[in-house]
């Protein structure tokens, strides 16, 4: 089982556990961008929707397919936003990396590919997992490019697949890299140093 309380960490990033100490420093990073939440399933900036995404982050934890994170910036020593090890299927060997998200000044940063490289190096080489997947909005052209840059196979599309906050109805594409890639992918996009 993902310990409750893991934290990961990179040269650049520490990625912790959720904690509802971080609600107000999430609610101004998410009020800031409003466009940042069009291909999210939920408003962050609104605060019922925050505390929802909260209350399903903590409840996920409990029934243990979920580890949400809170991703900060060891630079400036800030919250940059979070993102989670989720859908977590110890039988088949595989989780999904999602429900990320991070505030307009940290992104293009390199931040989020720190977090994700710490979440897939944690997958495949502590959990042995065979599989880590990722799935985004087809029409988020950001979050697809950024799937590809980090190793991430494009595999399908599921139709009229989620509902957003919005009432549109979400077709996502999934992605995903295999424990067979990982070596390579770690080789080829993570070599300038990514380990603390």
């Amino acid at each position: 089982m993902i310990p409750p309380d893991l934290t990961l960490e990179t040269k650049k990033a520490i990625l912790r556990p959720l904690s509802m100490d971080d609600y107000d420093a999430f609610l101004a990073l998410a009020k800031k961008d409003f466009d940042m939440w069009e291909y999210f399933s939920l408003n962050l900036g609104d605060e019922k929707q925050l505390t929802r995404w909260f209350e399903m982050a903590f409840a996920d934890k409990s029934a243990n397919t979920r580890r949400a994170f809170t991703i900060i910036d060891k630079e400036s020593g800030k919250i940059g936003g979070s993102s989670s090890l989720g859908n977590i299927a110890p039988h088949d060997l595989r989780a999904e990396i999602g429900w990320s998200w991070l505030g307009k000044e940290f992104r293009s940063t390199g931040l989020n590919r720190h977090a994700k490289y710490a979440m897939m190096k944690y997958a495949f080489e502590q959990l042995n997992y065979e599989r880590v997947e990722f799935k985004t909005d087809v029409l988020n052209a950001r979050a697809r490019k950024g799937l590809a840059n980090v190793g991430g196979i494009e595999e399908g599309i599921l139709r009229s697949h989620m509902t957003m906050w919005n009432n549109r109805r979400r077709t996502s594409i999934y992605y995903s890299v295999l424990k067979s890639e990982w070596p390579g992918v770690k080789l080829r996009l993570f070599a300038d140093g990514y380990d603390v």
